[in-house]
């Protein structure tokens, strides 16, 4: 199973996963977005565009090594692994 990790402020907006260890079957990082979205409706778009492609303010991590796929999120995530989903937040 393959741990996710979310930056905090995702919670105000999926409470439902807030407080739960999140665990996922995904070879890629793009099976961890939809089994997220399984977990939660809705995560997938606030993650990725309309065309499937990661938000550019949005982030993938997976065993500390940013993703490469933007795109196509294509990146592998092994059976153990650690992804972490962050959002930076912007304002003035």
């Amino acid at each position: 199973m393959v741990r996710v990790h979310l930056t905090r402020h995702l919670f105000a907006f999926f409470p439902q996963l807030e407080g739960r260890e999140l665990e996922v079957e995904a070879a890629t990082a793009a099976e961890v977005v939809r089994a997220l979205e399984a977990l939660a409706p809705g995560i997938h778009f606030y993650i990725c565009d309309e065309r499937g492609r990661l938000r550019t303010h949005v982030n993938i991590f997976i065993d500390k090594q940013m993703v490469r796929d933007r795109a196509g999120l294509t990146d592998a995530v092994p059976p153990d692994g650690e992804v972490h989903i962050l959002q930076a937040l912007s304002g003035g």
